[in-house]
């Protein structure tokens, strides 16, 4: 068995005295993962950083097996973020996400895509929202996506302010106003309403933080974890409560 083609790496991981575990994301075949051998040298060690757009070679008797993969780097982007510690922390947790969530072998051409959009809007001054957006695009593809479109009480789409932690739909002003804290921010650069700032994209990154960990099989990577202490806060650690719509 064997097949090439272009992939982002995920992670990897030492095996041995000189190899690596790596786990790609491919556009055909979605999460891939393989050994490389010798990954762990000097002259190979760029080639297996999170970010790295890859062309990739993997064979194996069987196509259960772990196989071996052979890498040619084509880009660095974690390269490019060296000298900008928060962006590269979310591009590391962005990989961190996709291999938490993502099944071995379940393709997913739209996250791939939106991947490496991602990585390259990680250059650009509005960043920090390209990130919280791409975070929301990824619960969408796993099939858990957030309601923004109008109130879920009222049906209005005016002064959409809040998130239900129950159903993940958007809560206008006056509706949420009973409910207090117990609703999530929703900050107004995702319905629209102004550009996003240091404080909206904080909340950005709870509000989305929130529902990952509820919907992922193991919670929060340690790297998203990170990621969110970087950006000044842990999102919160909220419950669904009866009630809430």
């Amino acid at each position: 068995m064997e097949w090439t083609d272009q992939a982002l790496v995920l992670s990897a991981r030492p095996q041995g005295e000189s190899s690596a575990l790596v786990c790609l994301l491919t556009e055909a075949r979605g999460r891939h993962s393989g050994l490389v051998r010798g990954a762990r040298s000097a002259g190979r060690r760029a080639s297996v950083e999170p970010g790295t757009l890859v062309r990739a070679r993997w064979r194996a008797r069987l196509s259960e097996q772990l196989g071996t993969l052979t890498l040619e780097p084509l880009r660095s982007h974690g390269a490019a973020l060296l000298d900008q510690p928060e962006r590269l922390a979310a591009l590391v947790s962005a990989c961190a996400l996709v291999e938490a969530g993502l099944s071995e072998h379940d393709p997913h051409p739209a996250l791939y895509r939106g991947l490496l959009a991602l990585f390259e809007a990680l250059e650009q001054p509005a960043w920090a929202e390209a990130t919280v957006r791409w975070e929301l695009g990824l619960l969408a593809e796993l099939g858990f996506g957030l309601d923004l479109s109008c109130c879920a009480v009222t049906g209005s789409v005016e002064e959409l302010t809040a998130v239900s932690p129950r159903s993940g739909r958007a809560v206008s002003r006056a509706a949420a106003a009973p409910w207090g804290d117990r609703l999530l921010a929703l900050p107004g650069f995702l319905v629209g309403r102004g550009g996003g700032g240091v404080r909206d994209v904080r909340l950005g990154l709870a509000l989305t933080g929130y529902f990952l960990e509820r919907h992922l099989p193991g919670g929060l990577p340690p790297a998203r974890r990170r990621f969110a202490e970087r950006a000044g806060r842990e999102p919160p650690d909220l419950v669904a409560m009866p009630g809430i719509p």
